[in-house]
Order: C-alpha cells, then structure tokens, then sequence
C-alpha cells in the first residue's frame, strides 16, 4: 500500500477528467489552475492545440481582492476575452480541484459573464 500526496491524488483526478473532456474550436475547454494564492484559467481549443485566452490572478485589476471575489472577477474576464474571439460556448475541466469555493466562484464568473458552461 502505498501513501499518495494531496498533489498526486488531484494529478489523479486531473487525468481522470482530461480522459473525458476535449476542447474544439467552437466548444473550448476551461482548464483552471488554484493555488493558494489566486486562481488561473484558460480557454484551450485541445484539437488544434492552442490557448485562445487566459486570465490569471497576476493582472492588475484582480490583485488584491478577496479569494472569492477575484476568482468571480476572472471568470468575467476570461467569458469577455472568449466572447471577443467569438466563443459563445464551453466545456468545464476544474483540474482535479473540488467543484467548490474559489473554483465555483469561478464557473459563476464565467456564466455572468455570458459564456455557456
């Protein structure tokens, strides 16, 4: 038997969930990354494998901010930069992390925003 880390065991989940969700050009995937410091998103078309947009909680306007509230904040950039690409739709990949707190603040983010999860 052996002992799994917090890290190996979301890396597990994470797999789990990629084997299952793929981003095309019109339906991107939403890869999110947590860190204890702020939340990170990006738009990926996986079929043509490229990043149509990103947001992260480095930028200017989500500094300093609450957890929650920045994470909602980055959900409406990221659906306001997909909408400007033309992006009406997507597909959720939370990577491996609990579908609660700053990862749901962030979903809301991106349904407020107008963008179809």
């Amino acid at each position: 038997m052996s002992v799994k880390t917090k890290q190996q065991s979301r890396l597990k989940r994470r797999r789990r969930v990629r084997a299952k969700v793929s981003g095309t050009a019109e339906r991107p995937r939403i890869s999110v990354f947590r860190s204890n410091r702020g939340i990170a998103a990006q738009l990926v078309d996986d079929l043509a494998g490229h990043t149509l947009a990103a947001v992260a909680w480095t930028e200017a306007d989500l500094r300093g901010l609450a957890p929650k509230e920045q994470a909602e904040k980055a959900g409406k950039l990221l659906a306001e930069r997909a909408k400007a690409k033309g992006v009406e739709t997507a597909v959720f990949d939370r990577g491996g992390y609990q579908f609660h707190g700053n990862v749901k603040a962030f979903a809301e983010g991106v349904r407020e925003g107008g963008l179809t999860v």
